[in-house]
């Protein structure tokens, strides 16, 4: 029996840290957490200074039990959860409640599961950090406070099984915002005059860009025309051929929100699909003779600083595989967000000479995925820049100016190993002066275009840059926003339900500021400081409470009954017997079942309704319907209509 007890989180870690040990130590996992808030009560004490209850959560008896019996023999207990607020919260749980039996505990710190770092925390080991516990403790308070509080109202009021949550319910809010903007946009039409010029070694495009004196902006076919009708078989002249060279930087090391966002654009992995595999390979992974290892950093960070021991590698492999001039004078050292928490690293590999085709053969395909981009990112980001030459000709039609452009490239630096989209274009000899004729005029319309609905990376973005939630929160709060089907992904993309609507109006409606941008980010804010030891837990709680009370007890007096609203949403006149179907919930969810039962037995899956008018029968309305793999748009009123669409039409001339 060894003398030191390790405790971690999970036993794929244990398993990877057990390599790197010895004999004297035994590493066991607490899977998560221990304790948290109770699950059939508030477990918040208002009256006493907002003092939390906590209680082993079930099933976790067991686990606890054998630690306790373990923790008796030995000599040093070291707590080694992961390296932020919920690990520190997880260590300071487990201390609690082993202390009864042992009083000496360490926290280990480990930012990477490799020999090196084992080595590294186990010699330099550090007190439970209680800031950092008390910010974890703080939100999960308003959390609950949020959730526990408001949802029961929602249940009685709107929708069983739906609920509110300080941050969730904000970023639906934005992306409803987004929906709104789209729905209220008008589309204007513009007109770009693309003319071809002809030269002795080519032709090329050249594009309209103003008028001398006049602000030029054509809105109509008649306008182009007449534009297009004047230029053609005029002469031009090549006002001015500047050259420039450009440098572009390569991008930094991901961070947890540049990671969901790129593996979300590039590989098509959900922000939760990624955090899971990206755990994976933090925790270790067996590769080959080298055994398990922890392949990435810690995943969970918003700084993008590297140590410099990763530096020293990472420019020494470059210079190795591709020469001098591949790598800068000086290792780039990149900085984050004020609110970044510099004692993490960026997510990178634990070794740069673990490169993606060595190490492939050992992973699934999906870890492998996730693991090139960590790796490519990396070391792209300590690369030189790319150098590019660009071209840029002004050309001039009497009081017409036009513009064309080329860029070509010089070296290219970190785009060796991190492609970038832009591309090369070319353009023919020219000469300042040069006389050159119009051979074609080109008419292009087009139309200015709302906002675009969010893709999961780009609300990732858009959260981070508001200051909303952090980077452990992500994933969770788009998980939990299509699980109560508040938003749904059509195309890519997150659209919201009507379900969702209506419950974004309502919070907005009822707690203006609780729910509000602006006093989110601000509490995120309030979260740091208390990490820092900048402000104390129970003066951040009693403001956020002194606002969130006083909505609370106006929208228990004022907010009305509209469940059988919200039931209109989904229901649909039973095909067999015309009785308006109902909601009920079966094991695999809500489904619509016929009132008539069990004379009528009829059921269907739920429909959400669109609000757009059947453009065939015009008494149904159309609802997203699903059958073998696709989803659809069917008429409310089938049987009777049998209309169906993939896309929806267009509703009061704006495009859907």
């Amino acid at each position: 029996m060894g003398r030191y007890l390790i405790v971690v989180e999970s036993p794929t870690k244990a398993k990877t840290i057990r390599r790197f040990v010895g004999k004297d130590y035994v590493i066991k996992p607490c899977f998560g957490h221990l304790k948290d808030l109770p699950e059939d009560s508030l477990g918040v004490d208002i009256e006493n200074n907002f003092q939390p209850t906590y209680q082993i959560i079930k099933g976790k008896g067991k686990v606890l039990k054998e630690l306790k019996k373990l923790a008796e023999k030995m000599n040093t207990i070291y707590l080694a959860s992961d390296p932020d607020r919920e690990g520190e919260t997880i260590s300071w749980h487990l201390q609690e409640e082993l202390k009864s039996v042992n009083s000496s505990f360490k926290r280990l710190e480990i930012h990477e599961i490799t020999y090196p770092a084992i080595k590294k925390a186990l010699s330099s080991p550090r007190q439970i950090n209680m800031n950092l516990v008390s910010a974890q403790q703080a939100r999960r308070v308003l959390d609950r406070l949020v959730g526990y509080l408001v949802s029961p109202l929602l249940w009685e009021r709107v929708k069983g099984g739906i609920s509110a949550g300080r941050v969730q319910s904000v970023a639906l809010r934005i992306i409803c915002e987004r929906e709104k903007e789209i729905e209220e946009f008008t589309p204007e039409e513009y007109w770009e005059i693309e003319c071809i010029l002809k030269t002795e070694k080519g032709e090329f495009s050249a594009w309209l860009k103003g008028k001398e004196g006049e602000d030029l902006k054509i809105s109509s076919r008649q306008k182009a025309e007449e534009i297009r009708d004047f230029l053609k078989d005029k002469l031009f002249t090549v006002e001015e051929i500047k050259v420039e060279e450009e440098k572009k930087f390569p991008p930094p090391p991901f961070i947890t929100s540049s990671l969901q966002q790129t593996a979300f654009s590039r590989l098509r992995f959900s922000p939760s699909h990624t955090m899971r595999i990206a755990q994976q390979l933090y925790e270790g992974l067996p590769v080959g003779k080298e055994g398990r290892v922890g392949l990435i950093t810690y995943m969970r960070t918003d700084s993008p600083r590297v140590s410099s021991v990763a530096l020293r590698s990472v420019r020494k492999w470059i210079k190795e595989r591709w020469g001098e001039e591949y790598i800068p004078e000086k290792p780039y050292r990149y900085r984050g967000k004020k609110t970044a928490q510099e004692a993490h690293e960026a997510i990178r590999p634990t070794s740069v000479l673990r490169t993606p085709e060595e190490i492939k053969p050992y992973l699934e395909e999906g870890q492998g995925k996730l693991y090139s981009l960590i790796w490519e990112r990396f070391v792209a980001s300590q690369m030189s820049p790319s150098v590019w030459e660009k071209t840029s000709v002004t050309l001039r039609c009497e009081d017409y100016y036009f513009s064309s452009t080329a860029q070509k490239l010089i070296f290219e630096g970190f785009l060796k190993i991190y492609p970038h989209k832009e591309k090369e274009t070319t353009l023919p000899p020219l000469k300042e002066g040069e006389k050159l004729r119009c051979v074609q005029v080109k008419l292009h319309q087009k139309f200015t275009q709302p906002p675009p609905r969010f893709t999961e990376g780009s609300l990732v973005r858009e959260l981070e840059e508001k200051g909303i939630g952090r980077p452990s929160t992500y994933a969770t709060i788009l998980s939990i926003l299509k699980k109560r089907d508040y938003v749904r992904v059509e195309k890519g993309r997150l659209r919201p339900t009507p379900l969702g609507k209506v419950v974004n109006k309502i919070l907005i409606d009822n707690f203006p500021k609780v729910f509000e941008i602006g006093f989110t980010a601000w509490m995120e804010e309030g979260l740091d400081r208390i990490e820092e030891g900048k402000e104390d837990y129970l003066s951040l709680v009693k403001s956020f409470y002194r606002e969130f009370s006083r909505y609370l007890s106006e929208a228990q007096k004022n907010l009305k009954d509209i469940k059988e609203e919200v039931k209109e949403m989904y229901s649909l006149p039973c095909p067999k017997c015309g009785a308006k179907m109902v909601i009920k919930r079966g094991r695999f969810g809500e489904f619509l079942a016929c009132p008539n039962y069990p004379e009528c037995r009829t059921t269907l899956p739920l429909l959400k309704k669109t609000g757009i008018p059947c453009p065939e029968c015009e008494k149904g309305e159309l609802v997203i319907r699903r059958g073998k793999g696709r989803t659809f748009y069917g008429c409310s009123n089938y049987p009777r209509c049998k209309f169906t669409t993939s896309r929806l039409p267009v509703r009061d001339g704006k495009k859907n």
